[in-house]
């Protein structure tokens, strides 16, 4: 199974002076393995890479996507539904977050790529009473 990441991991990986790029980094060292990232990820992503790190980093990020360094997970209609049920019943997630779970969930994900501890450690999901967050 791949290593279902999102957009602090990301991020993480690309900026050498975020708080989480030593870990984030040596667990990929540690545990190589292939990652795959929801297709709403790729946006916040990019956006973020771009403005905070310049057009470099987003073509970096781009040329990842275009090499299958990363795969790309597209949501089905099942997944928007629970997109929608997570929304619902925990407004402090947002929509990026939230399809993050909904994927996780549809793959039985047991481990997450994240910074996020506060968000996906709060929530249970339907499959597992908890995610392990990583790094």
């Amino acid at each position: 199974m791949a290593l279902l990441v999102d957009t602090g991991f990301i991020y993480a990986l690309a900026d050498r002076s975020d708080a989480w790029h030593g870990r984030a980094v040596a667990f990929l060292q540690q545990h190589p393995q292939a990652m795959l990232v929801p297709v709403t990820v790729v946006p916040e992503a990019a956006y973020l890479l771009r403005e905070r790190l310049g057009a470099e980093a987003e073509l970096s990020f781009a040329r990842a996507l275009a090499r299958h360094e990363l795969g790309v997970e597209e949501l089905r209609r099942a997944d928007w539904v629970r997109v929608e049920a997570i929304l619902a019943a925990h407004p402090f997630l947002g929509l990026v977050d939230a399809s993050v779970i909904a994927v996780a969930e549809r793959l039985k994900c047991r481990e997450l790529a994240t910074t996020d501890r506060r968000h996906f450690g709060e929530f249970t999901p339907a499959h597992i009473p908890a995610f392990t967050l990583v790094p």
